[in-house]
């Protein structure tokens, strides 16, 4: 089985329609989250030579959930919300209790 078949069939998608439009939302949620980081980077003071833990820390606790915000509301726009709702439970239910249903 080729690895697409293997990702529909994991992924529960019907169609190769759907399998693209889930591609476009991540390929938009993507460039949104590195446009957001360049908007908040330089008001929260971060430069170049900022350590790079500092700038982890930032992207981990500020444009990670931009990122899922992001992915939510474009998968929202493109009829595809029901997908990506259980992707981020599952995703936010790795970290803990507090994130399961």
């Amino acid at each position: 089985m080729s690895f697409w078949l293997r990702l529909k069939d994991k992924w529960g998608i019907r169609s190769n329609w759907q399998m693209t439009i889930i591609f476009i939302v991540f390929a938009i949620t993507g460039m949104s989250a590195v446009e957001i980081r360049k908007i908040l980077f330089p008001l929260m003071g971060v430069v170049g030579d900022t350590p790079f833990y500092v700038k982890f820390l930032l992207w981990l606790f500020v444009i990670f959930p931009f990122y899922y915000v992001f992915l939510l509301t474009y998968g929202f726009i493109f009829g595809q919300f029901p997908f990506f709702w259980a992707m981020t439970k599952k995703t936010f239910g790795r970290f803990g209790k507090p994130f399961r249903r």
